[in-house]
């Protein structure tokens, strides 16, 4: 049951967004996935409220440095998957739920504001790394991203990953409405209506394909604390 943190310093970069579509299509292929909601504005734990009950997700509010363990501990027996999504801020709860991460997800958009509050988050896995060694996969999710135009920011900050040798993501999350609409409807990408949401089956199919890459990464069966305690 491993735990995937969705991060970044900078809000807007598409992290609860990424989260939520890689939950609900784990979901939809069969895993129990605990969502762990740290998000200040809540926007998770809004959808689930108008959602109801959806197969194979739960969804934990107000999610706190001091509770954020005790939820993982208590929720581990009936999870395969644990995703956190945590407020676009640098703070002691993201340090916490990142040592409890079996991976790293950082989203960023084509821009430089994004790629710097992504540069935080590296910095600090680099950190643990250096002073604790402690060392937790991460990758970078492209998100936002134009399906015709392929920016000039966008390709910087590609250069700037690889200079890093930093993984990212062969699946970009492309920019949808389907990914906007799902926070006001409820539901998942399977119960929206197409005859109403444009590019409806581009949206499934992007989803589909980021959670496939995702699952190769993170095997069901990783652990954070056996990684930690070999």
């Amino acid at each position: 049951m491993p735990v995937i943190t969705f991060a970044n310093t900078k809000g807007g970069a598409g992290k609860t967004t990424a989260a939520l579509i890689l939950a609900t299509e784990l979901a939809r292929q069969g895993s129990r996935v605990t969502i762990l909601d740290a998000d200040p504005q809540h926007w998770i734990s809004h959808w689930h409220e108008i959602s109801g009950k959806i197969a194979n997700i739960d969804v934990i509010s107000s999610v706190s440095l001091a509770s954020i363990q005790g939820h993982i501990n208590e929720n581990r027996a009936k999870t395969d998957y644990f995703i956190i999504d945590l407020a676009g801020a640098r703070n002691t709860l993201m340090a916490s739920a990142i040592g409890l991460s079996d991976h790293v997800m950082i989203p960023i958009q084509g821009c430089a504001m994004d790629a710097k509050g992504g540069a935080q988050v590296l910095e600090l896995l680099c950190h643990l790394r250096e002073k604790a060694g402690i060392h937790i996969a991460h990758s970078v999710a492209l998100t936002r991203v134009n399906s015709l135009v392929t920016t000039r920011a966008l390709q910087v900050v590609k250069q700037l990953l690889a200079q890093r040798s930093v993984h990212v993501l062969e699946t970009p999350i492309v920019e949808r409405s389907a990914f906007r609409d799902i926070f006001d409807c409820g539901g998942t990408l399977q119960t929206m209506d197409a005859t109403r949401v444009s590019n409806l089956d581009k949206a499934r199919d992007n989803a589909r394909a980021f959670a496939d890459e995702v699952r190769r990464l993170v095997p069901a069966r990783a652990l954070a604390t056996l990684r930690r305690a070999a």
